[in-house]
């Protein structure tokens, strides 16, 4: 007992310890927070009430990483089990379906960002092997992007999803049945479609489509298809809200079309009329329209949000504002979200937080006017001293103010501090207020922290986001840097002491400031940043096809000489010798948005510069970390390293697991190679060997999941008007191609290609200087091409692999070439290796062969190609196509 009092006691000092330095920053600096306390696993988090308010469910660590947890509503937190037993990889979100039967849950594997959809009953007997009820998998598809549309309140087995299986740029949309994992195909998306919205009796109303120009379209659903009802420029927004109006008639549009729009205001649009009644805009004609929310229950808008220095609720609902005000009063000086609530909107999961609070969980009931704490998610964390976070602006280079939060350390009179600026990712979105985990972690270890929203940023206007087009690394970055100068004119920075890390742009962001300002930064750490925008847009992935014309709009077209000339120019890659500061990297090696190769560039760029840098690189994430041991391993060797550069503090403790994480994730940078840089394209080997004539039979066959398309594929080669003809003509279940190179004998450079396939028609013809032409769709659209070459080209399609075959090829030695993308209008890298020799069997026979590999550099297409060894014919081949979901194509000599 006495021991138990003297705990007590101890704890009881501790915690007012805290309280007092919480309500002032006095002269002694607090204590050194360890970062698992900001960084690891929380202890519970994302809680949610089942629909008919039976259960809660959230998440808790089960087999090291985050799962997903139940208990009835009446039991304790410790009668919960485990429904989720993932080992590999937290759970990033879940839901319940809208009859409380199942869980349901999106995962990918190493950050590929691949998500399949998962569901569970969450009453099932657990399995024994796990210790939870049985997963399924119910989209179980590889390298399949699926998403969510909707989901069915009327036939709660029913969900609404898109899968990119058939054309991985592209969504099909699906039915999906939960309880059998049914599929049934609603609507190939052929269009260009980006999205699919449900009125009330959840029949699709509308879609949205991103047209060639870059311009958003919604498009109204008709008995024949789809008609456009109104549209918005690259440059604008427009999108609907997700709700219909309670008569089930007019949907809510945010919208800021129009030269006299500049902020996004909310609107109700008739779908069959076309005409526009605005709703609201801003009150305080000061930011974008935030976000709306609707009540399942009376189809009426509760309340609308605006997200200004920090956000402001307007209610619509009397008797909801009554209990938000009833929330407030009981949690003075704290901001209040739902977080959760029942299908009959009687009980509520509200989340409680500020700034330096990183929030409790209550239950609401609403009738009763009853709270009861539920959990809190960092409870060790939430009872230590932290820092408040400051609205703050200034001046940018060209007078445009500059809205931003400053984070100051507790402690520490403002005044000669060193500082880290933390831009955010995007580049298009926004920091804003509240609990954030990076600006406490490093506002305790000494630093001022500064979140700018520079220009491009959204919530503020179309014009403050407009004013970042074509603005990466210069007048986006002088937003950054005049924050900079702002600090220290202000006398609360040390200017030699000034470092800079982010993630993603803001990543992006930490480069160009060594790069471009370097007498600014002492430091930097770039977490998943690109260093070479003309790289980043070359291989951005297939699904985001629907926005790459936006990126070349904002950023600068890759495909034109000014377009290219501005983008190396602002890639802090090709201006690596003015780094002057020290820099750590950090890499997800999966990240399908910001490939490996980018931070692999420039570690090798600034090493072979003798500049310092180090390197950190996880196998097992992708665009940013989301394994916490992972997550603590890098920070401790940022916080070490800042320590090192710009004077800040550090704990010198961690896990041992983490610790031989850390080792595990250092790179040597000596070890890190580039291969465009080692074997770029300069000259295209001349061929050794000149094509023949002949006629060749293919069995063809597409292999997509479980599902093989058997067709035929006719060769001929010959002589026409003193040129090479090669013609490759398929027959498929889906119609027939045919393709045609004609190529010039001996050097073997194609002169002109053609590619018929349904209506779709192309004509490209071929210099040394270009490669012109047109597309023609067949739906009235006709796209021409013109892309600019700077390096010899090898031609692709009919007969490629007969040149491939010819070159000038040593047994597993790289050769690189390049082909255009008449897609994208895009030049592509390619590997090719001579891997030896191998025997093998086809239907025409066995062969002595020569095998050759061709994979395209920065990932992507995978080719195989057996060519015979006595006279170069191709006997097999096949080829790994992601576009179309990792379909395997193979052919055979008949």
């Amino acid at each position: 007992m006495k021991k138990l009092i003297v705990l007590t006691l101890a704890l009881v000092l501790m915690v007012t310890a805290a309280q007092a330095q919480k309500s002032k920053a006095g002269a002694k600096e607090p204590p050194i927070i360890d970062r698992e306390l900001f960084f690891d696993n929380p202890e519970i988090a994302a809680g949610q009430l089942s629909p008919d308010g039976n259960m809660i469910s959230f998440q808790k660590v089960y087999k090291g990483k985050m799962n997903v947890w139940v208990k009835k509503f009446d039991e304790p937190f410790e009668k919960a089990k485990p429904v989720t037993a993932d080992t590999l990889r937290p759970i990033g979100g879940y839901f319940w379906t809208y009859d409380s039967k199942y869980i349901l849950y999106v995962q990918d594997k190493g950050g590929n960002e691949n998500y399949n959809v998962y569901g569970l009953d969450p009453y099932a007997p657990a399995e024994e092997a796990t210790g939870v009820p049985a997963a399924r998998n119910l989209t179980p598809m590889e390298n399949v992007r699926a998403m969510i549309y909707n989901v069915s309140q009327k036939n709660p087995d029913v969900l609404w999803v898109g899968l990119n299986s058939r054309d991985q740029a592209w969504h099909d949309l699906y039915k999906l049945e939960i309880s059998t994992g049914k599929l049934t195909l609603l609507k190939e998306n052929k269009d260009r479609l980006t999205g699919f919205y449900f009125d009330w009796d959840e029949n699709i109303r509308l879609a949205t489509r991103s047209a060639d120009d870059g311009s958003t379209e919604i498009l109204r659903a008709d008995a024949e298809g789809f008609s456009k009802i109104y549209d918005c420029s690259p440059l604008e927004s427009c999108a609907p809200a997700g709700f219909f109006d309670k008569e089930n008639k007019n949907f809510y549009l945010q919208s800021n079309k129009g030269e006299a729009e500049d902020l996004v205001k909310l609107y109700l649009l008739n779908p069959d009329s076309k005409a526009v009644k605005l709703v609201e805009g801003d009150p305080l004609n000061k930011v974008d329209f935030g976000g709306v929310f609707v009540s399942n229950k009376t189809k009426d808008i509760v309340y609308t949000t605006y997200t200004d220095a920090k956000t402001r609720w307007y209610f619509k609902d009397k008797a909801y504002e009554a209990n938000y005000n009833f929330l407030k009063s009981k949690f003075s000086g704290k901001e209040i979200s739902i977080v959760s609530l029942t299908k009959d909107e009687n009980k509520a999961l509200v989340s409680v937080y500020s700034d330096d609070d990183p929030g409790s969980v209550y239950f609401f009931d609403i009738p009763k006017k009853k709270v009861i704490k539920q959990y809190t998610p960092r409870p060790k964390l939430q009872a230590l001293p932290l820092a408040k976070m400051e609205p703050i602006t200034y001046k940018s280079s060209d007078g445009l103010e500059i809205p931003a939060y400053l984070t100051l350390p507790l402690g520490k009179e403002a005044k000669n501090l060193p500082l880290i600026v933390f831009p955010h990712g995007g580049p298009w979105a926004r920091d804003s207020w509240g609990f954030n985990g990076y600006a406490q972690f490093l506002a305790n270890r000494g630093y001022a922290v500064l979140s700018p929203n520079f220009r491009a940023s959204t919530g503020y206007g179309k014009k403050f986001l407009n004013a970042g087009n074509g603005q990466w690394g210069e007048k986006m970055q002088d937003d950054i840097t005049w924050g900079v100068k702002h600090l220290i004119n202000k006398g609360i920075v040390d200017a030699k002491r000034v470092g800079i890390m982010g993630g993603s742009y803001g990543g992006y962001a930490t480069l160009a400031g060594l790069a471009f300002t370097p007498d600014v930064y002492a430091a930097g750490v770039d977490i998943v940043g690109p260093s070479n925008l003309m790289t980043l847009l070359n291989s951005i992935p297939p699904y985001w096809e629907a926005i790459r014309k936006v990126f070349y709009i904002r950023m600068g077209d890759p495909s034109t000489p000014e377009g290219k000339a501005k983008l190396e120019k602002q890639s802090p890659l090709f201006s690596a010798s003015k780094i002057k500061a020290p820099l750590l990297v950090v890499q997800g090696a999966n990240d399908p948005r910001v490939k490996k190769a980018e931070s692999d560039q420039i570690v090798s760029a600034l090493r072979d510069l003798g500049i310092a840098v180090e390197y950190i690189c996880a196998p097992d994430e992708g665009h940013g970390f989301r394994v916490p041991d992972n997550n603590m391993a890098m920070l401790a060797y940022a916080e070490k390293f800042l320590a090192k550069h710009l004077g800040g503090r550090y704990q010198e403790s961690m896990k041992p697991e983490v610790a031989k994480k850390q080792q595990a994730i250092l790179v040597d940078v000596k070890t890190v190679k580039v291969a465009e840089k080692a074997s770029g394209v300069t000259k295209l080997p001349a061929p050794v060997a000149d094509l023949k004539a002949g006629k060749y039979t293919y069995a063809f066959t597409m292999v997509m999941g479980a599902q093989n398309i058997a067709m035929e594929m006719n060769r001929e080669i010959k002589q026409e008007g003193g040129k090479w003809s090669v013609t490759d003509a398929i027959k498929s279940p889906m119609g027939e191609i045919a393709e045609q190179n004609l190529i010039e004998p001996k050097t073997l450079k194609c002169l002109q290609r053609k590619v018929k396939q349904g209506p779709v028609n192309i004509d490209l013809s071929y210099t040394d200087q270009n490669v012109t032409g047109t597309m023609d769709m067949g739906n009235g659209q006709k796209k021409p091409v013109n892309v600019k070459l700077e390096n010899p080209i090898t031609i692709d399609g009919a007969g490629s692999d007969l040149v491939i075959a010819r070159l000038p090829l040593k047994e597993n030695t790289s050769t690189i070439i390049e082909m255009v993308d008449v897609a994208t209008s895009q030049i592509k890298k390619y590997e090719i290796k001579l891997a030896g020799t191998e025997k093998i069997t086809v239907p025409a026979g066995s062969f002595d062969t020569y095998k050759i590999t061709m994979n395209q550099i920065d990932g992507g297409e995978k080719t195989i190609f057996w060519i015979s060894s006595a006279d170069k014919n191709m006997i097999r081949t096949e080829a790994i196509v992601p576009q179309m979901g990792n379909a395997k194509m193979i052919a055979e000599l008949k």
